[in-house]
């Protein structure tokens, strides 16, 4: 059986993810999507928030399922003997960032495999950055993430929002 990683912040979740997840779920057998916490990052949404959009989002399709990780992604890969760590990429820039983090995790662990995906067309201008700072000057996000998370963006925006 081979497993993926697939990492991220997801601050907030986009369709974009949920694009690679998606179809990363047809090709693997199972999907762990790792919600990563790093204690020097700042966060819009809190690790439970985020853990919270993810596991919604993904509820529909069994054989994916959602954890957070505040160490090395490769050390979660091994803990879960998951082989392959997935990266979604959408242009030059970032698969230039990933190929170097790939080479980093393959210096640690050797035995995981880093496979890129790109994303649909349609997903290429969908950065978590550009939608948060859409989203404060109270920008439509509808078409770029799910309603539970508009909905939450909303509220930020609004200042009725609390984040932990």
């Amino acid at each position: 059986m081979v497993k993926a990683v697939f990492p991220g912040s997801f601050d907030p979740p986009t369709y974009g993810h949920l694009n690679i997840i998606e179809r990363a779920r047809t090709i693997f057998e199972r999907v762990l999507v790792v919600v990563a916490v790093n204690r020097d990052k700042r966060y819009l949404f809190d690790a439970d928030e985020r853990m919270a959009f993810m596991q919604e989002l993904v509820a529909p399709w069994p054989n994916v399922e959602v954890h957070r990780c505040d160490t090395l992604i490769v050390d979660f890969a091994r803990e879960h003997a998951c082989r392959v760590l997935l990266r979604g990429v959408r242009s030059v820039q970032d698969f230039s960032y990933e190929f170097e983090l790939s080479i980093l995790n393959k210096g640690v662990g050797p035995e995981i495999e880093t496979v890129f995906m790109p994303t649909d067309q349609k997903f290429f201008v969908l950065r978590s950055s550009a939608i948060k700072e859409l989203a404060s000057f109270g920008g439509d996000v509808s078409a770029m993430v799910p309603p539970v998370v508009a909905k939450a963006l909303e509220r930020f925006r609004e200042g009725s929002y609390s984040s932990s």
